[in-house]
């Protein structure tokens, strides 16, 4: 006969609290598991029950909120386009979901990096545009600040590379922010969709369509056979066809250094 369930910790993260009613900043793929029930631990070690209000669709990024009537002190928030190589970093997390509230200290090693992630529940995602530091960031930093030296965040700690020695990359605040806005304001993080499937034009590219141009996007059916422009997007009803190369957009030209889901 059963008596009943007990419950058990599935894992832990980590995050930052960036509003007074208590959204919490924290990476998607620490949120993941839609039949857990998450809990948040705050510093002076009270628990609140949190509840996941939105995942970011092209970040890995998500946004929880306190289930509590409190007012709550926000970390303040930097500007993560002003950073430079060198400049010292701050780590700050749960390491290996024990060691609550570890600080790291270290430099930015590197910016706009490109890298491909991986982690539990098949959590698989391509990270564009990071901050690489050598700050140490361990397994259950995930989710946490990166800070500068005057304690604003520029970056949510978000993977390590396997193998490495102090190789860790953050995603820039300034990507961060935008979700943020649109949470408390509409409870969902939304994207503009224009509808084209593509490749980045390199040499190699350049070579295999024989296009005149070596930068831009060529519009491309998916390796499974997707369908190049989606029906009633805006693509579609701008009359963009398969193998178009788009070249700018806003005046600024696409390129694998600036590809066009971020322009």
């Amino acid at each position: 006969v059963q008596r009943g369930t007990e419950k058990q910790e599935v894992g832990a993260g980590s995050g930052f609290i960036v509003s007074a009613d208590g959204l919490v900043l924290t990476n998607k793929h620490v949120v993941l598991d839609k039949d857990a029930e998450y809990t948040v631990l705050t510093n002076d070690g009270k628990k609140y029950v949190a509840k996941v209000l939105a995942i970011d669709p092209l970040h890995d990024l998500a946004i929880a909120k306190i289930q509590s009537t409190e007012t709550f002190k926000a970390i303040k928030l930097g500007d993560s386009a002003g950073i430079q190589i060198g400049q010292g970093a701050i780590a700050i997390g749960n390491a290996l979901g024990e060691f609550r509230n570890t600080v790291s200290f270290g430099v930015i090693s590197g910016l706009g990096r490109n890298v491909s992630a991986s982690g539990s529940q098949g959590f698989t995602e391509v990270l564009e545009d990071v901050i690489q530091t050598d700050a140490a960031i361990n397994l259950g930093n995930s989710g946490g600040p990166l800070l500068n030296l005057r304690g604003e965040v520029i970056g949510i700690n978000t993977a390590v590379a396997q193998g490495a020695q102090a190789i860790g990359f953050a995603i820039p605040i300034n990507v961060a922010k935008k979700d943020i806005n649109q949470v408390s304001k509409n409870n969902k993080i939304t994207y503009a969709f224009l509808g084209v499937r593509y490749v980045l034009v390199n040499e190699e590219v350049k070579k295999e369509y024989q296009l005149t141009v070596d930068y831009g996007a060529v519009v491309l059916k998916g390796s499974g056979g997707q369908e190049a422009i989606t029906k009633g997007s805006a693509a579609e009803k701008a009359g963009i066809k398969e193998r178009d190369v788009i070249l700018t957009i806003n005046e600024e030209q696409i390129s694998e250094s600036s590809p066009m889901s971020k322009l």
